[in-house]
């Protein structure tokens, strides 16, 4: 992909999120009704997840007809042309209702299967994390800037986040222990803004499980944009969700896919 077509499409991409920003403002810190997809769990959806999306489809229609699309909230949208964008209208809808502006929007365009350009946007605090070929931005406001990850090299020195230490099950649980034990400080509850976190260079890993390719797309290029490094507990793409980790450097990537890869799947 060209750098020109890259801008292009990363004008849509923050059209869509100002889109999903006026859709999901009304909701923000307001009563809502709750409801719940996953039976015997709980899978929270609200109606700003669904303006949220509806909001980011219409810029599509009018911009990109013929891209394709996949979003959480809503059926696929068959591409005519290979390129297809991939949508959570809020990433992190527990912190949502719950008052905390830790969830974002995330947008990704993917190409022949692989994400290209990815966006996380935080509405609330108003920053904007950018990640394409080569690259890595945060914007808030009329300021924008470069994103690089930290050069941290061994497990020692790193902080580590996750979203919540229940989302991993029997040998995922001890070999995520051991890796919380190995670092020097661990964090909990920040979705998507983590990998946002880490691009900017205040963590060091981001260890998750059980995503789907609408909570991790938009994610690889900003990781990898900012210098990181993005993978499957098996050091593979991690495009398609599953077990993901993300590292600010390849050689604590390596040390902590090491203690990772005993429960990889």
């Amino acid at each position: 992909m060209s750098y020109s077509r890259s801008q292009a499409d990363i004008e849509i991409a923050n059209r869509m999120a100002d889109a999903a920003r006026q859709a999901i403002a009304p909701y923000f810190r307001q009563t809502i009704q709750v409801d719940n997809k996953l039976a015997g769990g709980f899978d929270p959806v609200t109606a700003a997840d669904r303006a949220s999306e509806t909001a980011m489809r219409a810029v599509l229609a009018d911009l990109a007809p013929e891209d394709g699309i996949l979003g959480e909230e809503f059926p696929d949208q068959p591409s005519l042309n290979g390129r297809k964008w991939v949508l959570d209208p809020i990433d992190g809808t527990r912190a949502f209702i719950a008052g905390l502006p830790t969830w974002t929007v995330l947008i990704a365009l993917s190409q022949n299967g692989l994400p290209r350009i990815g966006m996380i946007d935080q509405p609330h605090i108003g920053e904007r994390f950018v990640g394409w070929h080569g690259g890595a931005t945060c914007s808030r406001g009329a300021e924008t800037r470069p994103m690089a990850t930290r050069k941290t090299g061994v497990l020692a020195d790193a902080i580590l986040a996750t979203t919540d230490a229940y989302l991993f099950q029997g040998e995922e649980s001890r070999a995520f222990d051991g890796l919380r034990q190995a670092v020097r400080l661990c964090r909990y509850g920040y979705d998507a803004y983590a990998y946002a976190m880490l691009a900017m260079g205040g963590l060091d890993l981001v260890v998750e499980s059980g995503l789907q390719p609408y909570d991790v797309q938009a994610l690889i290029p900003v990781v990898q944009g900012a210098g990181g490094v993005i993978t499957n507990w098996r050091g593979g793409d991690c495009s398609g969700g599953g077990q993901v980790l993300a590292a600010a450097h390849p050689a604590l990537h390596a040390e902590a896919l090491n203690s990772l890869r005993s429960a990889a799947v």
